[in-house]
């Protein structure tokens, strides 16, 4: 009994990881690897037919889509004791044909791309040459018609992993394009302009691109109008707070389309 243990374990990690996930949910199209041990007839390949069955020598039809490898194993094991004494039974799902994840959306090329293997969200964007022009803070992921994550910026920009997610069969990717591209520095500064916006830009970095503050400038008086959706904000910042007293919290980080302006003295 111990040798038979330590055969099926190694059959087990043998098997490719990329398609025996506890987790997998077998499909139409899919093919299988069935085998029992000891029984030569019943170790055989076979695809899931569109109806969701396969055809097992001794049981006939057996419905396989909708459930997991383990549950398909179980299943055949219990309706196998008919024909065969304790027997033990694997599943391995050769090839995957039924698992598409769907990616639309102006900010990307549209495609359909095929889950051969266990993916995550963020392992997908990798793979979209567009991405780092779209608008990722709008962008979501659609599961069974419902946003299951939303803001894509905090898991590709700035690499907060902890909002990555398994991607399943039949999610799609929704992710726009962005809009404007380009930070506007307006008012008392030497050389108003669009800049185009980078990843991080902050405020003064900013206004010295547009060449620093003109003599006439207000540096306590600028204020940052942002639209964000439908919202209106007008962010105001204390440039001489950063600069006499160290105060970081004034120099904040920019979006694209925020207009930077700068006030006027009053002498």
């Amino acid at each position: 009994m111990k040798v038979v243990l330590l055969l099926l374990l190694l059959l087990v990690s043998l098997a490719p990881v990329s398609v025996r996930g506890a987790d997998y949910v077998i499909g139409e199209g899919d093919s299988l690897d069935i085998s029992v041990w000891g029984v030569k007839e019943l170790n055989f390949p076979v695809k899931v037919r569109p109806d969701g069955k396969i055809t097992v020598p001794g049981l006939g039809e057996v419905v396989a889509s909708g459930a997991t490898p383990s549950q398909l194993q179980t299943m055949l094991g219990g309706r196998l004791k008919e024909l065969v004494k304790n027997p033990i039974v694997t599943v391995t799902v050769r090839e995957i044909t039924n698992s598409k994840v769907y990616v639309f959306g102006s900010g990307v090329k549209a495609a359909v791309y095929d889950l051969s293997r266990r993916t995550t969200l963020l392992q997908l964007l990798c793979t979209l040459p567009e991405v780092k022009a779209a608008d990722l803070r709008n962008a979501y992921l659609l599961r069974d018609g419902k946003k299951v994550k939303t803001d894509l910026h905090r898991l590709f920009i700035q690499g907060d992993t902890t909002q990555d997610l398994p991607l399943e069969s039949n999610d799609s990717l929704f992710v726009p394009l962005l809009q404007d591209r380009s930070v506007y520095i307006m008012g008392a500064v030497a050389a108003p302009k669009a800049i185009e916006y980078r990843e991080g830009m902050k405020v003064m970095e900013a206004i010295l691109e547009a060449g620093g503050f003109t003599r006439f400038a207000d540096q306590n008086d600028v204020v940052v109008r942002r639209k964000d959706g439908d919202k209106a904000q007008a962010l105001e910042v204390k440039a001489k707070r950063l600069f006499k007293d160290g105060d970081l919290s004034q120099n904040i980080e920019l979006k694209a389309g925020d207009y930077v302006m700068v006030k006027e003295a009053f002498f």
